[in-house]
């Protein structure tokens, strides 16, 4: 299990989506919501699921809210919650809090009230599917800051047969490994150590500068 704790509040199509990838990467995630069918839709993906009001600061603590290292504020169409969300967050002392936002001016009042990102979807929707029409062996991105992503690739032919502290990673491509899956969308083994040689086939999971390894991806220097 993951030593960081990552809460999602609000579970609709973005928040279900954004806390179900977050669990497969292996982190620990609360999930919490107002409506028991997306409580329960998501209770077997995630760590905690539960059913509560995210604008009352007491289904917070009782959540464990104040032990999360991150929370996602994921409702977007309701500034008066994220904006209660958010202040109850920052009270609790929650370190690091993103937020859905449905345009310009919610983003703008978000960040004035203490969110450290603010997240539009259709911006980032923009943004994966240029990504996703550039690639060549990158399978997926999750985007987690600005320039800061987590990166699903197939594993280049040029890496097989060697050990990990071989392939000099971090030099060449800014790049820091946190596991891998067998085949394209199996569970992550995170078992790894600088000896480790990866399976072939094998699908590499790392946290990645966006811009320098999908530059490299692009024009195929990934070697």
């Amino acid at each position: 299990m993951s030593e960081k704790i990552i809460a999602v509040l609000g579970l609709g199509i973005f928040g279900a989506t954004l806390a179900e990838k977050l669990a497969k990467f292996g982190e620990e995630v609360i999930a919490i919501d107002n409506k028991p069918n997306h409580v329960q839709d998501i209770a077997d993906s995630v760590s905690k699921a539960i059913l509560g009001d995210i604008t009352n600061i007491e289904t917070l603590k009782e959540a464990g809210i104040d032990q999360c290292q991150q929370v996602i504020i994921a409702t977007g169409n309701n500034l008066e919650s994220s904006v209660l969300a958010i202040m109850h967050c920052k009270k609790l002392g929650v370190p690091y809090i993103a937020a859905k936002a449905k345009n310009a001016t919610f983003e703008e009042v978000l960040y004035e009230i203490g969110a450290n990102r603010v997240i539009s979807p259709e911006r980032e929707s923009g943004r994966s599917l240029a990504s996703t029409l550039m690639r060549h062996r990158i399978h997926n991105i999750f985007y987690l800051e600005e320039g800061v992503s987590i990166i699903e690739f197939e594993l280049p032919d040029s890496w097989q047969k060697k050990e990990l502290n071989k392939l000099n990673l971090r030099d060449k491509y800014d790049l820091n490994v946190i596991g891998y899956r067998l085949r394209k969308n199996a569970s992550l083994q995170t078992d790894i150590s600088s000896s480790t040689i990866f399976p072939e086939q094998a699908t590499i999971v790392a946290v990645a500068s966006s811009d320098t390894f999908e530059k490299y991806d692009y024009l195929n220097y990934l070697k």
